[in-house]
């Protein structure tokens, strides 16, 4: 199974290299010139595009195996987190914010 997961963005030029600097690279591939796509594991991919009308409603999680390191490595690249939650049973999810208030987040189990 195959997972395309949208982000709509008010403008694409300005949220790209946000984007970027969240993901630590360039997207894995343009689709068209308001589209970008960055591929997170084999056959799962996040993609922003630009569509005012609906920019700043997504809610993306992404669960990682390593997820301190991962904020770490986002924080080293200049984007701190905007919350972090911890459930009961030692899960984690460590929300952040686009420019547009989009919420991408990191989740992750307990240690």
């Amino acid at each position: 199974m195959d997972l395309f997961a949208g982000i709509p963005v008010t403008d694409y030029a300005a949220a790209s290299p946000w984007y970027e600097r969240f993901f630590g690279r360039p997207p894995s591939f343009l689709p068209n010139d308001i589209e970008a796509v960055w591929e997170t594991a084999e056959h799962r991919y996040v993609y922003i595009v630009q569509d005012p009308r609906r920019a700043g409603n997504a809610l993306v999680l992404l669960y990682v195996g390593d997820l301190d390191e991962r904020v770490a490595e986002v924080a080293g690249r200049g984007i701190e987190p905007a919350e972090r939650e911890t459930f009961d049973g030692g899960a984690t999810k460590v929300i952040y914010r686009d420019p547009d208030g989009n919420e991408i987040s990191l989740g992750g189990g307990p240690a």
